[in-house]
């Protein structure tokens, strides 16, 4: 009922209700200064003084106040401009006064009476709005179910969103959650700061519903970390941006504030959860991973630490990549033995001093050049990266005496039509035929589709653009991919560790190819607008056919051949791929190490058609010639 009342009061109702409570709060503290300096019987002895004097106070209270406008600041509101503004009329009221005591003739009282009723108005004023404000605020929580959330992050964007919401009628911030040992026990904006192991006993107590994460300047993997240990609470996690990233120009920001239902994108259940852990396999180990600071090597990094291995070994040449990547796994494993490696997979002589020297006992082969037109624009250096770079890797790794090589691929490698698949396929025919050969390394690989949120990737294409107010560029109506997500494939590749047995072709069973367009509609519509098309012109978002680029097929596939072998994990599935004899990729290599050192890039494409499973022989590839 009281809830009622409250919120339905008008605007003008409120503003009457303030200006009264002003000039009794006027009259009060008057009257009371004159009783406590003149005594009561003062009010009596001069009558109508008093009541002169108390109707040019407060018809001077009544002009400032209006003036001003505090009669219009709203309770929730009302801080330190509020409580000036309150100032601004008790100084104005003791002027009166006091002027009025100054006059010849007066009979007016002293000054000091002015004085003091001035500076009770002021205290009664703000002490009056203060416990309206906190009745108001308990009115409105208890006629209203707020969103409980907990603040974790209790720096400068958390203590800007606390106070943001402190007067909020939907949110209710119940309390900070913070990894500093300094701020661990303080008060911050009115809210208490907990250790992060306090964390799930938190989430009971105040039944906390979304946990805000407000740190933004936390690394990428950190929050990733946080969101999925929270949600295993049962909480909803959002990840805020700072509130200068939210006036800034960078606009994929405040698109990364939204949520995005990943699953939805899928098409089908997230598999990261569901697939078997691996930590037998990796304990104790000396792991080298190359590509370190891209986007799959990073995350292989990340869930490699959490399998306890001896010395991890960071390999990547871009020395930014390299470091963002070295500290972030530092703090995240302080303990463990990490080392960070500057430098290329075609530098032969770095390789095989790194693969003795550590006695690397598993290589996970990340580094690779994935930008489609990137590389059909830049073969000659693509085809030296991929292929040459996974050579020079693979022939270190066994003559190390390395116990296991998994090489990463991707299923532009089946038939392909572009270099950066054509080098991939290629790459994979060096795995597939040292495995036939080493004794003492088996070598297998991992074949991905579409990564989402991998570095060149559609969602954080189609995020900026939509961010930007559009359109949407796609290559083609009808393009599909596979879509995995990055812990997704992460996985993968350490499962294979598990599971290889040498010159095997590990794929995830990731049901139906998407179209890509229906990921650019759910990815705008989800984001809280809508398509323009012809069924709706007046649309927010475009969806712009561009045309596929060079090298860029309407549909991927994932195996060679059509046999499939089953692997202990019944969403993990293995092939046995034909490939070119010991001979054969021989004459291949040399061909091609002498198109990549003479830079021919018409010898590198005439071996490419010779070696590759004939790319002119496929139904796409007329598109791109």
């Amino acid at each position: 009922m009281l809830y009622r009342t409250v919120t339905t009061l008008k605007q003008g109702q409120k503003q009457t209700f303030f200006l009264t409570l002003d000039m009794l709060i006027v009259a009060i503290s008057y009257l009371a200064a004159r009783v406590l300096l003149l005594g009561p019987s003062s009010l009596a002895a001069a009558g109508d003084a008093v009541l002169s004097e108390l109707l040019v106070m407060m018809c001077t209270a009544a002009a400032v106040a209006t003036y001003f406008g505090l009669h219009k600041v709203k309770l929730k509101s009302y801080e330190m401009q509020g409580m000036l503004n309150s100032g601004w009329v008790a100084l104005a009221m003791t002027a009166s006064g006091v002027a009025g005591s100054l006059l010849p003739g007066s009979a007016a009282a002293p000054a000091t009476v002015y004085v003091v009723s001035g500076m009770m108005f002021l205290i009664l004023s703000v002490t009056a709005r203060l416990v309206l404000r906190m009745v108001l605020l308990r009115i409105y929580r208890n006629g209203n179910r707020r969103l409980r959330v907990l603040i974790y992050g209790a720096g400068q964007t958390g203590q800007q969103l606390a106070s943001a919401l402190a007067t909020d009628d939907e949110v209710l911030p119940m309390a900070f959650v913070d990894d500093e040992p300094r701020l661990q026990s303080l008060t911050i904006a009115g809210l208490k700061v907990f250790k992060s192991s306090d964390l799930p006993d938190l989430i009971k107590r105040y039944d906390i519903q979304r946990v805000i994460l407000a740190m933004p300047s936390a690394p990428p993997a950190k929050r990733a970390v946080l969101s999925r240990r929270i949600a295993d609470h049962g909480c909803e996690v959002h990840a805020l941006p700072s509130f200068a990233d939210l006036i800034s120009n960078d606009v994929r920001t405040l698109y990364k504030s939204r949520p995005v239902d990943i699953n939805d994108l899928l098409g089908r259940d997230g598999l990261d959860d569901k697939l078997p852990g691996s930590r037998d396999s990796y304990k104790g180990r000396c792991v080298l991973v190359t590509g370190a600071g891209g986007s799959i090597g990073s995350e292989l990094c990340r869930q490699v630490i959490a399998y306890e291995p001896g010395h991890l070994i960071l390999f990547d040449h871009s020395e930014h990549a390299l470091f963002e990547i070295d500290r972030e796994l530092r703090s995240l494993a302080p303990l463990m033995r990490i080392t960070p490696i500057l430098g290329s997979v075609c530098e032969k002589s770095v390789v095989n001093v790194l693969m003795r020297a550590r006695k690397v006992e598993i290589v996970l082969h990340a580094a690779a050049y994935k930008h489609v037109p990137m590389v059909e624009a830049n073969a000659i250096e693509g085809m030296r990266n991929n292929v040459i770079g996974t050579r020079i890797v693979a022939h270190a790794a066994r003559d190390a005496g390395v116990e296991l090589f998994i090489l990463v691929s991707t299923d532009k490698a089946v038939r392909p039509v572009s270099v950066m698949g054509a080098s991939k396929r290629f790459a994979e025919m060096i795995v597939q035929d040292l495995a036939t050969r080493s004794k003492t390394t088996r070598f297998s690989m991992v074949r991905f589709g579409n990564v989402l949120g991998s570095s060149g990737s559609v969602i954080p294409l189609f995020a900026e653009q939509i961010a930007r107010g559009g359109p949407v560029t796609l290559t083609h109506a009808d393009v599909t991919r596979y879509f995995m997500t990055i812990p997704e494939a992460a996985r993968l590749v350490l499962l294979a560790g598990s599971f290889a047995r040498g010159g095997d072709v590990f794929v995830l069973d990731m049901g139906k190819p998407i179209a890509v367009r229906d990921v650019a509609r759910k990815m705008i519509e989800g984001s809280g607008l809508t398509v323009r098309d012809t069924l709706n012109p007046h649309g927010d978002i475009e969806i712009r056919i561009t045309g596929l680029r060079p090298g860029e097929k309407l549909y991927e596939e994932l195996l060679i051949g059509s046999d499939m072998l089953t692997t202990p994990h019944p969403k993990i599935l293995r092939a046995q791929e034909g490939h070119l004899s010991e001979i054969e990729l021989a004459k291949a290599l040399k061909s091609l190490s002498e198109a990549i050192e003479t830079r021919d890039v018409a010898l590198l494409r005439s071996v490419l058609a010779q070696w590759i499973e004939q790319i002119e022989d496929h139904p796409e590839a007329s598109v791109n010639q």
